[in-house]
């Protein structure tokens, strides 16, 4: 008599399904980022049983081999950092016109230690990322990442993604879009201080008794700050359509990097 009801082969299913949830979700940004170990364990345990019942692949995709074993979790981890590297895009971009601006502002030396890694960064950087961060989780961001985990189960089988040379060219052209974004959101910034800059050579040229340089340091500063607010509508524009397209973003990524036999 089996007491336990014990089918092997749903504790295979089971597996798969929690290698599939584990490494995504580990390397995925907003998850997989400056949580303890015992809330990403917790959170993983339950995603898994909530995703276990109509999410599942079937055993049969178990590999036989140990070899094959680990040729399906390389695989996996290819495909959370696919889906992770695509929304730390938005986040570099946002990291790289918050340094322009930081630099262009004279704050070069002025640096902040982000209590979560004990790194330095710009000021002006780590602000304009927090701001990023509360936009994109507020817009539900974090749940179209779950999403596009949920339909992986569909698309791409237990190790099926791999780094084609489509799929390379894409990541490639997201990493372009990164820099213009980047420059995009700074050239506000970059535009008012060049103004002021101009204005201040020819106040020197006008005036050469007067210390430019003890009073454009605040102006610049002043008019840094002030046109850096005029941003953040900027940036909650940008963040709304990265999110309206994520979803369909992810399914052609996925589509393309999977290799049909």
């Amino acid at each position: 008599m089996d007491l336990f009801n014990f089918d092997p082969r749903m504790v295979i299913s089971f597996y798969l399904t929690l290698f599939r949830i584990s490494v995504v979700l580990f390397v995925m940004p907003f998850f997989g980022d400056n949580i303890p170990a015992v809330v990403k364990a917790t959170l993983l345990i339950v995603l898994t049983l909530a995703v276990w019942p109509k999410l599942s692949f079937p055993p049969e995709y178990f590999p036989a081999h140990p070899a094959s074993l680990v040729a399906m979790f390389a695989g996996e981890i290819v495909l959370g950092m696919t889906l992770g590297i695509i929304v730390r895009m938005l986040i570099a971009a946002v990291q790289i016109g918050g340094a322009i601006i930081n630099f262009q502002m004279g704050f070069s030396m002025v640096n902040a230690v982000d209590p979560m890694t004990g790194q330095q960064e710009p000021v002006t950087t780590h602000f304009i990322y927090m701001c990023t961060m509360l936009t994109f989780l507020t817009l539900n961001g974090h749940l179209n990442l779950l999403r596009a985990l949920g339909s992986s189960f569909e698309l791409v089988p237990p190790g099926g993604l791999f780094l084609t040379p489509t799929l390379m060219s894409e990541i490639m052209l997201f990493s372009k879009q990164m820099f213009i974004l980047g420059v995009r959101i700074a050239a506000p910034v970059i535009l008012a201080l060049f103004l002021v800059d101009l204005a201040l050579a020819l106040i020197s040229k006008m005036a050469p008794q007067m210390n430019v340089m003890t009073m454009g340091f605040p102006l610049k500063i002043m008019v840094g700050f002030m046109f850096l607010t005029f941003i953040m509508q900027q940036m909650s524009d940008y963040v709304t359509n990265f999110i309206q397209s994520m979803d369909m973003v992810f399914l052609h990524i996925m589509k393309i990097g999977v290799i049909k036999p």
